[in-house]
């Protein structure tokens, strides 16, 4: 059982993986059986993919048109995907979308949002909230944690004679490195740009600016801690 899902596995991320020895071959067979429901819901999804998609139990996606993915891409249980937007949604190859995941590309009727670009090997963590309508980019190798939000919008605010709900927003989206770390509950805002190699700490507020590569940064508003080299 185990060299058979070792092989699978392989296939699909095209990478080396193997399973912890420890591992109990029942828990291995519930969980294929389990990625198996999740594979005819991929296949039977009506999504733009180029190769396996698996899709978990109670998740919702609208704007179906607008996502193309690439292989192996999951999006697990109790996720919400709406993808109504300029570019839509691009995920690349093994692609994870953690459970309970939020994504919005477009906040309100009156502005149609930009979207999402998520590119190879990247893990989006659970409980997480992605607003793309000032678009949102992440590369490649990046790791996301859970509880994490990012807001790739704002509100205007300056004229006190209208209320700030009426004043409309603006947008200067934020771009995500390759190979970066964002840690569990961090807060990325519009117009944060993160060069490679980034690492966000645990609950950091990542304000608009850029970040160096190779950078640990945490704090709110998160500051320069050290270099990762």
């Amino acid at each position: 059982m185990k060299y058979l899902i070792n092989f699978y596995i392989k296939k699909i991320k095209k990478e080396q993986y193997e399973i912890d020895s420890n591992i109990p071959s029942s828990y291995l067979v519930l969980l294929a059986i389990r990625r198996f429901y999740m594979l005819l819901k991929g296949s039977l999804s009506f999504i733009n993919k180029k190769g396996i998609l698996f899709i978990g139990h109670h998740v919702e996606i609208k704007s179906r048109s607008k996502i193309s993915i690439g292989y192996g891409v999951t999006i697990d249980d109790y996720c919400y995907i709406d993808a109504l937007s300029k570019e839509g949604i691009v995920l690349g190859n093994n692609v994870s979308v953690g459970k309970r995941t939020v994504i919005e590309c477009t906040g309100n009727l009156k502005f149609l949002g930009k979207g999402l670009t998520v590119q190879d090997n990247v893990g989006l963590g659970t409980d997480s909230f992605y607003g793309c309508a000032g678009g949102i980019r992440i590369g490649s190798d990046t790791i996301i944690g859970n509880y994490v939000s990012l807001h790739s919008e704002n509100h205007n605010y300056l004229d006190s004679n209208i209320p700030i709900r009426l004043q409309g927003v603006n947008h200067r989206g934020i771009v995500i490195g390759n190979n970066c770390w964002i840690g569990a509950k961090a807060t990325i805002l519009d117009g944060a740009t993160l060069m490679d190699g980034c690492i966000i700490t645990a609950g950091a507020v990542v304000t608009a600016g850029v970040y160096e590569a190779d950078g640990i940064y945490g704090g709110v508003p998160a500051r320069l801690l050290k270099k990762r080299f």
